[in-house]
């Protein structure tokens, strides 16, 4: 599927915050704050899903 600049510019920025969340929890594993960074994460990951979904929905060059 080909996709545009737009689609490859969100994909990058929540996959960045997903490695620096993913990054912290398994470096501070078992505190309060990995807990944390894990969920949200996790959440980011559903997110992401979500809003290039959106986009391929409204995107004239990608749908």
């Amino acid at each position: 599927m080909k996709t545009c600049q737009r689609f490859a510019h969100i994909k990058s920025g929540f996959e960045r915050d997903i490695r620096r969340l993913r990054g912290h929890a398994e470096g501070h594993q078992g505190s309060g704050s990995a807990k944390t960074s894990a969920k949200n994460a996790f959440s980011l990951k559903r997110n992401m899903a979500r809003a290039l979904n959106r986009h391929l929905d409204r995107c004239p060059e990608c749908g």
